[in-house]
């Protein structure tokens, strides 16, 4: 799909009507292609250029852009520096700060000194400063995988797609109803089917006309555009919102809108903000437990439901999931609607979020689901506290099958990597005793690795030096290690650190 800002459509005659690029538009879908390919190894930026005087001969700019978004996403653009950016930076503004840079002589001085530091010449350190930003990155490659006849395809698709975005309500028939209705039961649309003279159509509505756009249903009807337009014989009318004027979208199959075999570019991942929120902040959590997007169709009665997500818990060689549903503001049939799957909802354990709007968390409760009440955003902490019960019985499970004493065959072995060993988290291993090993950080060591290790390790050595021998013996929490063998790091600015004996009372 393609951003709004990048919509061509004519309103001539109160309709809506996509402006497809035709045959005669692939020598520029070709030329824009060039482009990218020809400047493959260059920086971001030059690209950006060469596509600005490019749109400057094209008959409409917004095709120009339109090729190159679809392009862009096929791309890989590397950041390319003798010196990794942030060190770079870290390294002037320290030797800027020693200096007191005022004039250009004095900026000069600094960056010779910060690339001294980082034994590379001044003018390498002062290419590396900014080489992370997006438009001095360098295109690493470009995997397009259309001729210019087929991004044409894939262009005419997406405006088609994005045309949908500000629909009401959809309305389609094809030639293979069956795939078309388990389309719209799948991306979870309220719809009906009707009768019409040449036979019968589903409706999709969307809560627009009801109380607020809403993005979520937008990309819904995108989506569902392809499989409509994979069939022969198919027919597509939308009611459009545009900007508050209500018009009207017809796509059929003698529209250039044509479904490629692959995969679209850029489906839609997330069916709404909240759910996006919720999955990226889950993630940054480096929790035991996976978040599946969309996982598999649940039984509830005479239907089925997916919910918006599951839960995997890691650990373990025993499968437990937790499925996961975001239960947002819809009218008050939808509410019911809702309820009345989750009351039939087959045997599993489900969490659901609920707006605190709706009123109805005791509701689900009662139907012994777990609930966390939300408004606007979910709280990541809640989800993360409902899901500790499973953990904490999953955990009090799996340690009850380990002895009270754990003597691993190695000298040195991390908790992690032990914990994985036996199939538990690691909270499992961690009560445990360990009459063989010491455990320095989150790491068991036998006391002769230590005392060998402490033999080679003085006071006066370099940091790197220390970290070296360290690594003999698979020690890699350093600071952990100096520490038990009562040492500390005495820091240089950027440029290292030295092991020094740890004060009284440092150890």
């Amino acid at each position: 799909m393609l951003t709004k800002d990048l919509l061509r459509v004519s309103r001539a005659g109160g309709g809506y009507h996509p402006q497809f690029a035709d045959p005669e538009h692939e020598a520029l879908a070709a030329r824009v292609l060039g482009v990218y390919q020809g400047h493959v190894g260059e920086q971001w930026g030059d690209l950006q250029d060469a596509l600005a005087e490019l749109e400057a001969d094209a008959p409409d700019f917004k095709l120009v852009r339109g090729f190159a978004k679809l392009l862009e996403r096929e791309t890989t653009l590397e950041t390319r520096a003798p010196v990794e950016p942030e060190r770079a930076r870290r390294a002037a503004f320290a030797a800027a700060e020693r200096v007191g840079v005022v004039t250009t002589a004095e900026r000069d001085e600094a960056l010779a000194r910060a690339a001294a530091d980082r034994g590379v010449a001044p003018e390498a350190l002062a290419r590396s400063l900014y080489a992370d930003l997006e438009d001095r990155q360098v295109l690493a490659s470009v995997d397009a995988p259309w001729s210019p006849a087929e991004l044409v395809a894939q262009y005419n698709l997406s405006l088609a797609q994005t045309a949908l975005f500000d629909a009401t309500e959809v309305r389609a028939r094809s030639s293979d109803p069956k795939a078309l209705v388990s389309a719209v039961k799948r991306l979870r649309l309220m719809y009906e089917i009707r009768r019409t003279d040449d036979g019968r159509e589903v409706v999709v509505t969307g809560p627009d006309a009801l109380f607020r756009r809403s993005r979520r249903y937008g990309t819904r009807f995108a989506r569902l555009l392809r499989t409509v337009a994979k069939t022969d014989d198919w027919r597509l009318s939308a009611t459009i919102d545009d900007r508050g004027t209500e018009r009207e979208l017809v796509l059929t199959d003698e529209d250039p809108v044509r479904v490629p075999g692959t995969e679209p570019v850029a489906e839609v991942e997330f069916d709404s903000q909240v759910e996006r929120d919720v999955a990226t902040r889950f993630e940054s959590l480096g929790l035991d437990w996976d978040i599946v997007r969309e996982p598999e169709p649940l039984a509830t009665g005479s239907r089925v439901m997916i919910p918006d997500f599951a839960f995997d818990w890691l650990p373990g060689d025993d499968e437990f999931r937790v499925y996961f549903e975001v239960m947002g503001f819809w009218t008050p049939e939808y509410v019911a609607k809702k309820l009345a799957q989750l009351d039939d909802l087959e045997d599993v354990e489900m969490l659901v979020a609920v707006d605190e709007s709706l009123g109805v968390g005791e509701d689900i409760a009662a139907m012994d689901h777990r609930v966390v009440t939300y408004s606007e955003r979910v709280r990541v902490k809640a989800v993360r506290d409902a899901l500790r019960r499973y953990e904490d019985e999953l955990v009090a499970a799996a340690a009850s099958g380990l002895p009270d004493e754990l003597v691993p065959d190695d000298d040195v072995v991390t908790l992690s990597a032990l914990a994985n060993r036996h199939g538990v988290s690691e909270s499992a291993v961690e009560g445990k005793s360990f009459p063989e090993h010491e455990r320095v950080g989150r790491t068991l060591v036998r006391p002769s690795v230590l005392d060998a290790v402490g033999e080679r390790v003085e006071a006066g050595m370099d940091l790197d030096e220390a970290e070296a021998v360290l690594d003999e013996f698979g020690l890699d929490d350093a600071s952990a290690t100096l520490s038990r063998l009562g040492y500390r790091v005495e820091w240089a600015g950027l440029g290292g650190g030295t092991v020094r004996e740890a004060d009284a009372g440092e150890e």
